[in-house]
């Protein structure tokens, strides 16, 4: 094209600059969407390994039932996890059945729950689904020795013993504070004042969360989970397969036609 300074002035030429820069900055957009999509996924594979060596996974999974080895008098058992220690959510009768593996100082995970948390709220309360949340810990080392991955996964526990209907809610707050990496985390201060204002009042939720009563349940869900082959979090199934469309996982909204092909 011509940069003549006539041109300049040509109502065309105005037009075709406009057209022009106009698909230059989609372009950029995309790229960076795209870019941000590629770091979203390395974050999560990044942060495959336990701080424990033993929790390692050797295999990708193909399916994800973990089993969980704990020993009651080590410490209490949240009253209502599934077999695979899992947190409930939603009727279990559902036709769609999901499994989300998180921990809650995983950016990948934030990244995850800030573009599905409304589609899988909406599914549970529509009652087309159901979903099982297992929150582990393995990212204690982000937290400069404060177990910060540990203590909130323990949180999570405590609440949903209380009332599992307030969960949902209360994980989307914890996720869009999660404190940065290599931070000192939150402290048990903050992590009950979320869970106040998740409606959590029940003083007993305080001190479950002070007393770290699910520590230890915490950390052998974390064993049992790595020990299925699993390789990264989040990690999403959905009546038995895995989800691993980026799209899906990480567009604002992209579990939505997941869930609705499986309540099919």
């Amino acid at each position: 094209m011509s940069n003549k300074p006539g041109d300049r002035n040509n109502p065309l030429a105005k037009a075709a600059r406009a057209d022009r820069n106009r698909k230059i900055a989609i372009q950029v957009g995309v790229a960076a969407v795209l870019v941000g999509l590629v770091a979203a996924i390395g974050i999560g594979l990044a942060m495959r390994k336990s701080d424990d060596e033993k929790s390692k996974p050797s295999a990708t999974a193909t399916s994800f039932a973990p089993t969980v080895t704990h020993d009651a008098s080590a410490g209490a058992v949240p009253p209502n996890v599934t077999s695979g220690g899992a947190i409930r959510i939603g009727n279990p009768d559902a036709k769609a059945k999901i499994q989300i593996v998180a921990d809650l100082q995983c950016p990948a995970c934030k990244m995850f729950e800030g573009s599905n948390s409304d589609a899988l709220s909406k599914a549970v309360q529509s009652g087309s689904a159901t979903i099982d949340y297992s929150i582990i810990s393995f990212l204690d080392r982000a937290s400069n020795g404060n177990q910060y991955s540990t203590r909130a996964a323990n949180a999570a526990y405590v609440v949903a013993a209380s009332d599992p209907s307030k969960f949902q809610a209360w994980l989307g707050t914890m996720f869009s504070k999660q404190p940065p990496e290599n931070g000192n985390g939150m402290t048990d201060d903050q992590l009950i004042q979320i869970a106040v204002d998740a409606g959590y009042t029940d003083p007993k939720v305080a001190q479950d969360i002070r007393d770290g009563k699910y520590v230890q349940w915490v950390k052998d869900e974390t064993k049992a989970v790595f020990a299925t082959g699993l390789q990264s979090t989040p990690t999403v199934y959905v009546n038995g397969t895995q989800v691993q469309d980026a799209k899906s996982l990480m567009s604002p909204g992209g579990m939505t036609s997941v869930i609705e092909n499986a309540a099919k």
